[in-house]
């Protein structure tokens, strides 16, 4: 487990990065805590594509980017900024995405999207790990670099109401829980492990509302 550095951002969250319960020698934050139940809340209303996910995305991001830099993870941190603008845009495409302005339905991507959708995820994996390991301190540069890099695709996806977010989703998932443990965030670790599972399940749940006549 790494030891926080306390930087002016960490230093003005301490009130919520204190302990609310210590478990197994682990300490579990009040902000760590109210994060994961609005995430929780964020992924089930996904699942039943219920646009008040997108508020729900908007508040628990930013309360993980304050937690997530406390713990030095700069690129899940960051991303966690950028996943708070982008749902604005995701809210409104679930609302009005359709040339017509009419609400976007769920869908397949286009297998002709597929090489340069997840290639652009390929590429920024390494983008993005050569920058946190040149320009910040964190010491797991590429692995805090994949789940950013996919991450980035998955919100697109998932923005456009896209079946195969589902998919990148679950692959992010289990790098990041396993990034997280590594860190001794565990509270976050059964909360993305916990995410794990519910992809599956969302993955099934729109694949049968494609099939929908």
């Amino acid at each position: 487990m790494t030891t926080p550095t306390p930087d002016a951002l960490t230093l003005a969250l301490q009130p919520l990065l204190v302990p609310a319960f210590t478990l197994w020698d682990a300490p579990f934050t009040w902000l760590e805590m109210v994060a994961f139940v609005l995430s929780l809340a964020m992924v089930a209303a996904n699942m039943r594509v219920m646009p008040v996910a997108w508020p729900l995305a908007i508040v628990s991001s930013l309360l993980y980017f304050g937690l997530f830099w406390s713990y030095q993870l700069y690129g899940d941190g960051s991303l966690q900024i950028f996943f708070a603008v982008v749902s604005l845009w995701g809210w409104w495409q679930w609302l009005r995405g359709t040339d017509q302005g009419a609400p976007l339905q769920v869908r397949h991507l286009p297998r002709r999207a597929w090489l340069p959708v997840f290639g652009a995820g390929l590429l920024l994996w390494p983008a993005i790990g050569w920058f946190l390991d040149t320009r910040t301190p964190t010491d797991v540069p590429y692995w805090d670099a994949f789940p950013t890099a996919f991450s980035l695709i998955g919100q697109w996806l998932l923005a456009r109401k896209y079946v195969e977010n589902w998919p990148t989703w679950i692959g992010v998932n289990l790098v990041a829980t396993a990034l997280f443990a590594y860190k001794g965030l565990y509270l976050t670790v059964i909360l993305y492990a916990i995410f794990v599972v519910l992809s599956v399940l969302g993955w099934k749940a729109w694949r049968a509302q494609v099939r929908q006549p």
